[in-house]
This record gives C-alpha cells, structure tokens and sequence, in this order.
C-alpha cells in the first residue's frame, strides 16, 4: 500500500430468538439493512449443529485509478461477480468502487462502507451468514502516509446458528518495511491482540486479513498472535506442517508469474475453537488464477486467499441466541462450564429493568454479570431441578436498548423474575436433555445484552 497511496495527501485536500426487538435497530448502525437479526425459535430436540465456511480474503486494491497499482475502474465489478462463490469474503482497500463490488455481488449480509479515501477504513464484510455487534476500530498508531485514512480493524459476533457465534475479524495493519513503519505495524498487531484478548476470551474466532506482515521479518511481531491469542495460522497449518518460518531468514514470496500456496504472502487467514465450537481448517488456496481478467492478469495487487472451514458444537454444549444491545462490556461463561455443572441458586437483581443476573453452580462457582441497582430475589433448586426456559423482554434506556425483563421457568415449574414487560420478546425453550447453566453477553451497571449456555443432564 506505502506506493499506491503517494498522493493521497493531494486527494485528501481536493476531496445485525427475536419475535420484534430493538435489537435489529441497535446492531444494524454500520450494517446493510439486510443485517437483521434472526428470529428465535423453540427448540425442544437436539439436532445435528455443524457445517462448513468457505472462507476468502482479499485486498481489492480499490484506492482511486491515479494512485492505484491495479484498475480497480474496470476490474471491481468482476471481483464482486467472483466472490459470490464464497460463504464469507473481508476485503481490504474497498475505497473508492465500493459501489460496484456490492453491485455484482449477493451476499445477504454485508457491512456498510465506512467511505472512500480519505474517510473510510476500506475494511468490509461480504456474508451468508447474520451477524451482530459490529464495530469499527481504528489504530493507535500509523505512519507516513497510512496516517491518511483511518486505517485498523472491524470485529463482529459471526452467527452460524441458533446460539453458535464466532468472533470474526478484519484488518489492515500499517504497510512499509522502513523504521518507523514496522513500529507502527508492531503497535497495530499487539492492539490487535489486546483487544481479542478482552473481546474475544473464550470464544472462538476468524481473523482474515492483510497483516503487511511476514514471518521472515525481523521487524514484525505477527507471531504475537499465535503467543499471545492462541490463534492458528492455516498456511503454517496446512502447507508448512507446523513449522514456522525462521525470524531474519529469507522471505518466502513469489514472483506474481510463479505464486504456489508455499509462498508466504502477507494475507492470512487465523483461527481459534472454544468449549464450545470446533474449528477444522482445510483446503489452503491462494486462488490467484481465478481472480484474472480477460487477459489473464491479477484483478489485485494482491492474491485472494482462501480456506474451508468445516465447523461443529460439542455435544456436551447448547445455546440460545443472543437477545438485547450492543452495550456494556463482553461476558461469556464458557470457560467456567464443564460436564457437571449445575446450577444450585439463581439470584436475581431488577426494578424497572434486569440489573443483576447470577448463578451459584454446585461446585461453588458463582457466574454473576451486571450491577447492584434493583432489588434482590432468589431461587434455590430443589435435587433433580433444572432451568429448562427463559421468557425475556428489551426496551430503550437512554437511547439504548438494555434487558428490561427476565423470567426462568424450571422444570418443576417453578419460577423467578425482575423487571418489566415490554412487547419486545424472546422466548427460549433448552433442548431436550439439556439444562441452561451459563450466560454470555454485554453487561455494565446493568444487563445490556443476553444469550444461554446449556450443558446436557
């Protein structure tokens, strides 16, 4: 990117188990208005919960035809008509013919653009699959250039199924091999990674993006990922057999005549399973020739990588959808949740909404999110009692949609709630032989955002 974008200076001075619920209108802020939420739905069997994704990222080189390395005019609208062919595409550099890439393609759900150059990120989304909780993060730190737009990362909750997320991310770290430039790419990767860190604990994740990074180079910190995050890289997966390049040995590109999936190209694809999901790699491709024009040159200055993931929920786990607003801080139980728990207590804290919700698990462990407003109620669970429904409701509280109430029901048809009723519904009804035991959502003073762990009887 540092040579393709010499005179944007000179450019920059002329130049998504809801019935109906305010959730759709929270989430959908940077989305296309086909990111709607998916409707819940009352399970009452297990069923198989497994697939696969045909991922792709691919740097579209869409900076404006003067500055461009490739002829985005012309070659854009092929790219968009290309991709279609995938469950999942990021794009980088998807600036100034954003229009035509979202014009020739079909994807359901996809990201709104952020703007050209110099407004936008150039970062966007292209799915078969809803997602939620979409944000736009820019860099702490650029250099030359890079500083020019706002460069940094997107993060968005990737909904395979009913209660099966992914995090998914996309980025585009500062380019250039001078100095300054590698301490500007080290400080985008290790906020990168501090932030997933917060954001993604537990959880499984997608990363594709352009990193501007290579294993061979002294200067980069690309391997902070894997350290740090417990990514996997597919290429050092799948083609390198585990084995990571050597720091300050020779680079492993290729001429863009001879390019094979051996060479190490800056665009990566990374991946983390959880508790909950398994995530198996296969089928590392960097497609170059099928992203030519008529004449049989590269759409891009870069090469679409690709890879198949297939994916499945250990069957020691079930979840609801998420339900509520994309406030407060992230909370996810996983990690707390084994093959015994059991819920002894629930208590309960709420007034005009859910401020409070808990769980005393059988081993001690209490899983506790939001604040102390409200009033206190509990429930203790009788020997062979369970939580096997939720009922909740949202509404608007300063301009943000929050939980405003929660009913459990068990088995024994007992049951305990906080809160007020408002005509924004979700009903969730836990597979059979399974028992909800933990949560994961938003949470701050008071509870934002709410989804159901269960573990089977």
């Amino acid at each position: 990117m540092k040579t393709k974008i010499k005179l944007i200076s000179s450019l920059f001075v002329s130049s998504l188990l809801l019935l109906s619920c305010d959730n759709s209108s929270e989430i959908t802020n940077d989305l296309s208005v086909n990111s709607s939420t998916p409707k819940a739905s009352n399970l009452t069997a297990r069923i198989a919960v497994s697939g696969n994704i045909l991922a792709l990222t691919y740097n579209v080189a869409g900076l404006p035809a003067i500055i461009s390395s490739s002829s985005p005019d012309a070659n854009t609208a092929k790219i968009g008509q290309l991709i279609r062919n995938y469950d999942i595409v990021n794009v980088q550099e998807d600036f100034n013919y954003h229009a035509k890439l979202y014009e020739n393609d079909n994807h359901p759900f996809r990201t709104a653009t952020s703007g050209g150059v110099p407004f936008g990120d150039g970062l966007n989304t292209l799915s078969k699959y809803s997602f939620v909780d979409f944000e736009r993060v820019k860099w702490n730190s650029c250099n030359g250039t890079d500083c020019l737009t706002p460069k940094g990362f997107t993060f968005m909750r990737l909904r395979l199924k009913e209660g099966v997320y992914v995090d998914y991310y996309n980025a585009h770290p500062n380019a250039g091999d001078a100095t300054a430039d590698l301490n500007a790419r080290k400080s985008n990767i290790a906020q990168l990674s501090d932030y997933m860190k917060i954001k993604s604990n537990g959880n499984a994740v997608i990363l594709m993006f352009d990193s501007n990074c290579r294993y061979t180079r002294s200067g980069d910190n690309i391997r902070l990922l894997m350290d740090n995050n417990g990514l996997t890289d597919a290429w050092i997966k799948l083609i390198r057999n585990n084995n990571i390049p050597v720091l300050g040995s020779p680079a492993l590109d290729c001429d863009a005549s001879n390019i094979t999936n051996t060479c190490e190209e800056v665009d990566k694809i990374f991946y983390k399973s959880n508790n909950q999901i398994t995530l198996t790699a296969s089928d590392f491709s960097i497609n170059n020739s099928l992203f030519v024009d008529g004449a049989g040159l590269p759409l891009s200055d870069h090469f679409p990588t690709a890879v198949n993931f297939a994916w499945s929920q250990n069957d020691l786990y079930t979840a609801s959808d998420l339900f509520g607003g994309p406030h407060g801080d992230v909370f996810s139980d996983i990690t707390l949740l084994s093959a015994t728990s059991k819920v002894n207590k629930i208590v309960l804290r709420g007034g005009d909404r859910v401020d409070k919700v808990s769980f005393v698990l059988s081993n001690g462990t209490t899983l506790s999110h939001g604040g102390n407003g409200g009033t206190e109620k509990s429930l203790v669970l009788n020997t062979g009692e369970y939580i096997n429904s939720v009922n909740m409701c949202s509404g608007k509280k300063d301009g943000k949609t929050r939980i405003f109430y929660i009913e459990l029901k068990t088995n024994q048809n007992r049951t305990i709630a906080v809160g007020s009723k408002t005509s924004n519904v979700f009903n969730y009804i836990v597979p059979t032989g399974y028992q909800i035991t933990g949560f994961f959502g938003r949470s701050a003073t008071e509870v934002d955002q709410l989804g159901f762990f269960g573990v089977s009887l």
